[in-house]
């Protein structure tokens, strides 16, 4: 039996210990050129709208999730201008294949630091 694949993400602010709501979220196909596929904010739950490439939509191949971390740490006075700030714009390149189930790329952050991990 094939499991279908499709790919969402969530954002946890680790320096004030919730969920990062409103952080704008774009998914890039980066092969054979890249190209944008999709562009979300987070949610009051720190989750981008359900699954960003949807299982019907979905290609094996490298992928690229870019997490705009500096602009809502600005927001919440946690960080400068672009020019000061340490994190701007978190980028995640992942390799995606079928058949795979459902790939979910959560990333915990603060503005001085993140991780990340193929969550469930």
């Amino acid at each position: 039996m094939s499991r279908s694949s499709a790919l969402s993400t969530h954002i946890l602010d680790t320096a004030s210990g919730r969920p990062a709501e409103g952080v704008r979220v774009q998914l890039w196909r980066m092969q054979p050129v890249p190209a944008l596929l999709a562009e979300e904010r987070t949610d009051a739950d720190g989750r981008a709208g359900g699954a960003l490439l949807q299982a019907e939509r979905f290609r094996p191949g490298r992928y690229e999730l870019r997490f705009f971390v500096g602009d809502y740490f600005a927001a919440r006075g946690m960080a400068g201008g672009p020019e000061e700030r340490y994190l701007d714009v978190v980028a995640v390149s992942v390799g995606l294949r079928e058949g795979q189930g459902h790939y979910h790329v959560p990333l915990l952050c603060t503005p001085w630091s993140y991780t990340t991990y193929r969550g469930s």
